[in-house]
């Protein structure tokens, strides 16, 4: 491989308490070494900025959702075609680009790991196809678990107690799919509304038929998790999205934790005060009251950004509402004994007081909160907005000059709602912007290698000329590399490689299967034995990170 000095640059790696220092970061064998010998390539870095390459905690980029989604909008994809050069296949772009658009325009932002945030189980095969064809990054996926009949049957067995069985359970379906982690949607409440059409009032509500309640999924496989040591703790996207008064809830489910691990997704969408059925309201400053006394939680915000987006969830019944709402296309899709997906065409709009508030509720996360290794930047790609509007999200944290411009832009009402107009001047530094995109998803991660330019990282770098607008320094990166190796100079992409498959891997009781086996016989339409992936084209190569159980 390449041996590459960056000389001269400023370096932010928050990581490493690097916080502008201007010094050469060496790199070799794929690695960041301490020094590199005379023949090296010199990369002149003066006047830029040097970071470790971007990590994307939670975006929606693969599986069976996503592939409906694209298949949904094929105005947007026909709109912005994608051609096959020498270096790069062809594909189209659009709010949700097909895979190789997908890995390019990551790469070109100067991103290097992405985690597909949502899979079924049951579609670990068709999540790793379209993994492996997605280039330039590295990438990891979490399994879907908190609406699963067959652990609904260990639960209840276990009375909401983390038994070994279900342990097992757990461990066994992360080796069974390639997974990455554990990732709960509405636990318990997409089965209460496929069964019942009803929702969680309270995480002490019955799921219809099956005698477990939210709390109970919560306590058991956040304690599985936990108790596994696996590399991600728990990541929850909690009861009642979307829904005014949800604060409550999100705050009962913070406790239930009970002190453990968690990561919670796009707390934005769960910061909501006011009545369900009526007008919403801000309580941001409230969860960040009890995330600064619980440092064992982190969440990503899910940063609404005023424009079209495409709302894909297994939480089908928060699509069922943004139909009612739109009068527009809608997919929904129920994944066996599994889980639930909707997909839903969306526009947020500045003038909306609805959509305001949840632009300004993000926003009130982010420059309220204490700690920015707890608080990290996504936009639920493609949810709030696609993954392309974090350089316009980066400069509303950086320049309060634009962000009090657009301020003025948005429902007044709504913005009156919150805290953003109570000389809130704050101004994110641009280490902060490296902890917030990069240092704190991959240490939240467990990506030891990830995040950081310390001696024995990954070589992934990104260098960016330090430009007043923010917005356009981080759309345009100078040089971005991957692995030790120029991936992305002056906006073209110089080589298109794989990128690595990240999966986790805990020890686990093999005789489990004979506790699994008929509860699949009973409520699966595949056998038990066709289940797990075994193909070694979907699961070899892959960096596989032990848990710490």
């Amino acid at each position: 491989m390449t041996a590459i000095r960056i000389s001269g640059g400023q370096v932010h790696d928050p990581a490493n308490d690097v916080d502008g220092e201007v010094r050469d970061v060496c790199l070799q064998d794929g690695t960041v070494v301490a020094e590199v010998g005379p023949h090296a390539r010199r990369i002149d870095a003066r006047g830029m900025v040097v970071m470790p390459g971007g990590v994307d905690i939670h975006a929606h980029i693969a599986g069976p959702k996503v592939n409906a989604a694209r298949k949904l909008s094929p105005d947007d994809r026909r709109d912005d075609p994608l051609d096959r050069t020498e270096v790069l296949r062809s594909g189209t772009g659009g709010l949700v680009p097909s895979t190789f658009a997908t890995g390019y325009r990551y790469s070109l932002l100067g991103y290097t790991t992405v985690v597909e945030a949502a899979a079924p189980p049951l579609a670990a095969r068709h999540v790793l196809s379209e993994l492996r064809d997605t280039p330039m990054i590295d990438k990891a996926f979490l399994i879907l678990m908190g609406n699963n009949q067959v652990l609904f049957e260990l639960i209840r067995e276990s009375s909401g107690a983390v038994s070994p069985a279900l342990r097992d359970a757990v461990a066994w379906w992360l080796e069974a799919t390639g997974g990455y982690g554990v990732k709960l949607v509405n636990p318990g409440g997409v089965e209460l509304w496929k069964q019942s059409n009803g929702h969680v009032d309270s995480l002490d509500d019955e799921v219809a038929g099956f005698g477990v309640t939210p709390r109970q999924v919560l306590e058991a496989i956040g304690g599985a998790v936990d108790e596994l040591g696996l590399p991600h703790p728990v990541h929850i996207h909690a009861n009642n999205l979307g829904v005014a008064g949800n604060a409550d809830t999100t705050l009962d489910t913070m406790r239930t934790l009970g002190g453990r691990q968690a990561h919670f997704a796009h707390l934005q969408f769960h910061s909501y005060g006011g009545r369900p059925g009526g007008q919403p309201r801000s309580r941001a400053p409230e969860l960040l009251e009890f995330l600064n006394r619980h440092p064992e939680i982190t969440a990503d915000v899910g940063q609404v950004m005023f424009g079209p987006a495409v709302t894909m969830t297994a939480d089908a019944q928060v699509s069922a509402r943004l139909r009612d709402l739109t009068h527009g296309k809608w997919i929904n899709h129920d994944t066996e004994v599994e889980t639930g997906c909707g997909i839903v065409p969306y526009t947020y709009r500045a003038g909306n007081y609805v959509h305001a508030l949840q632009w300004g509720i993000g926003l009130e996360l982010f420059l309220l909160g204490q700690d920015p290794w707890q608080i990290m930047l996504s936009t639920d790609h493609p949810n709030g907005g696609s993954f392309l509007s974090y350089p316009k999200l980066i400069r509303l944290l950086m320049d309060r000059g634009y962000r009090e411009d657009q301020l003025g832009r948005a429902n007044q009402k709504a913005i009156r709602r919150t805290a953003l107009l109570d000389g809130l001047d704050r101004e994110y530094t641009l280490n902060e912007i490296a902890i917030i995109t990069r240092a704190a998803p991959a240490r939240r991660l467990g990506l030891r290698d990830k995040g950081h330019l310390g001696i024995g990282a990954d070589a992934d770098v990104t260098l960016y000329h330090d430009l007043a607008d923010r917005e356009e320094m981080f759309a345009t990166p100078r040089y971005v590399i991957k692995g030790g190796e120029l991936a992305v100079e002056d906006g073209d992409l110089r080589r298109a490689d794989d990128g690595l498959l990240l999966s986790s891997h805990a020890a686990f009781d093999p005789e489990v299967s004979q506790v699994l086996a008929p509860l699949f016989e009973e409520r699966y339409t595949v056998a038990f034995e066709h289940y797990p992936v075994r193909d070694p084209a979907l699961r070899e190569p892959a960096r596989v990170v032990e848990a710490a159980g």
